[in-house]
């Protein structure tokens, strides 16, 4: 399991800013449903500043390779501001973790195409993460996902003390899915984008 690690506020805004969101082809280490695919290079959140971080900015070892299982964590549920932690994720069920950026295209489409397919991924516990403004997550679901909203298996989640890169996962891309199985272990997961059917496919295998 991962150790927490503390990151400095200019360390953290230098690790945002190495993500964009522009069409390129696609990383993908799926251990589950394997493909070559159209890779995006996911959107820094939008509250981060336009600067280039400097080349000797160090990214901690421990944050480099997706969590093997599903570490301990605490975000913030956007409607109602009640944490959210390991604990809480319903059992005897695959869980998807779905970081992403509300400005980013990319993560609007598969929203957008997985809120269309609902009845296929019922069955799964998708929880949305973002470090963004929870004004703006609230509005991305609202207009992209809006048959996802209110369903018990989904969450949106505000990640506010960026415990998803320090425990997760630093990705390249958004939007990055990490798709863990009922026993808390890495099924597969990939960076940037896939089509809806090895999508569902993988949250579902």
């Amino acid at each position: 399991m991962r150790h927490p690690f503390a990151l400095s506020s200019f360390a953290l805004s230098a690790l945002l800013l190495t993500m964009s969101c522009t069409n390129s082809s696609s990383t993908n280490t799926d251990q589950a449903a394997a493909g070559s695919t159209t890779e995006q290079q996911a959107t820094a959140p939008s509250t981060a500043p336009h600067a280039t971080p400097p080349a000797s900015t160090p990214i901690p070892q421990s944050a480099t390779e997706a969590a093997s299982s599903i570490p301990d964590f605490t975000f913030y549920k956007v409607k109602s501001g009640i944490s959210y932690t390991k604990a809480d994720i319903p059992e005897n069920k695959n869980t998807v973790f779905l970081l992403f950026d509300p400005g980013c295209n990319h993560c609007q489409q598969e929203t957008a195409a997985l809120a269309k397919n609902y009845e296929k991924i019922k069955d799964v516990n998708i929880l949305y993460v973002s470090m963004n403004d929870p004004a703006l997550m609230t509005q991305f679901f609202s207009t992209f996902g809006k048959e996802l909203e209110g369903k018990a298996n989904v969450e949106m989640l505000w990640d506010r003390n960026q415990d998803f890169i320090q425990r997760f996962h630093i990705p390249d891309m958004f939007p990055a899915n990490y798709v863990y199985g009922p026993d808390g272990q890495l099924k597969a997961y990939w960076e940037g984008e896939k089509s809806i059917d090895e999508i569902i496919a993988a949250f579902t295998k």
